[in-house]
C-alpha cells in the first residue's frame, strides 16, 4: 500500500516542506503527528522516508540529552524547493495550515477529553469538551444512534480535537455555507 500523496519522493518533499516552513526542531513523534494531521501520507512511508532523509542529510537530528529533535539541513531545503514534484501547491499549504494549527495546541497545552455512555433508551450519548488553562474553551454533547457511530466519533475527536474545534468555529461563524447548499 502507499500513500494517497504518491510516490515516495511525494513523501520526502511534502515532509520537508512541512518541516522547513515550521521552521524550528521537532521530536520525532511531534513530526509523525504533523504529518498524520491530513491523511496524505500513510505511517509506514512516513517512517520510512524520513529515516532515509536523516541517512542522506536532508534532515539533521541533534540530541540534548534527553530528547531527540530534528530539522532540515541546508541540503534538505534545497531539495524542498527545488525538486519537482506532483503534489498541488494548494494541498502543501492546506498540511502547512493544519500542522501549525496541531503544533499552536500542543503549545498551548490544550487538553481533550471525550467520553460516552448508553442512555436508557438504548442510544448512546457523547461529551467532548477542550480546556486550555482550566477554562472549558469548547464543550458539545451529542446522542447517537449506535456504539460504533459513538466509537467512531471518540477516535476522531482524540485524534484530531483542534480541526474539530476549527470546523465546528467555522460552521458557527458562517465560514463554510457550501455545507448548507443541497
Amino acid at each position: 500500500m502507499s500513500s494517497p500523496i504518491g510516490s515516495r519522493r511525494n513523501v520526502k518533499i511534502f515532509v520537508l516542506y512541512l518541516m522547513e516552513n515550521i521552521n524550528y526542531p521537532l521530536d520525532f513523534v511531534t513530526i509523525n503527528d504533523v504529518v498524520m494531521q491530513t491523511d496524505y501520507i500513510i505511517y509506514l512511508d512516513f517512517a520510512e522516508c524520513f529515516h532515509e532523509m536523516v541517512d542522506d542529510g536532508l534532515i539533521i537530528a541533534e540530541s540534548d540529552g534527553e530528547e531527540t529533535y530534528y530539522y532540515v539541513s541546508e541540503k534538505g531545503r534545497v531539495v524542498a524547493r527545488e525538486l519537482k514534484s506532483d503534489i498541488l501547491p494548494s494541498i502543501l499549504d492546506q498540511s502547512l495550515r493544519y500542522a501549525l494549527r496541531y503544533l499552536d495546541f500542543k503549545r498551548r497545552g490544550v487538553k481533550s477529553s471525550c467520553t460516552s455512555e448508553k442512555t436508557d433508551d438504548g442510544r448512546y450519548k457523547i461529551e467532548c469538551s477542550l480546556t486550555e488553562k482550566g477554562v472549558v474553551i469548547y464543550s458539545t454533547t451529542l446522542v447517537v444512534d449506535t456504539e460504533e457511530r459513538v466509537e467512531k466519533m471518540k477516535e476522531n475527536f482524540r485524534d484530531r480535537p483542534e480541526v474539530i474545534y476549527r470546523g465546528v468555529t467555522a460552521l458557527l461563524a458562517g465560514n463554510v455555507n457550501y455545507l448548507f447548499d443541497f
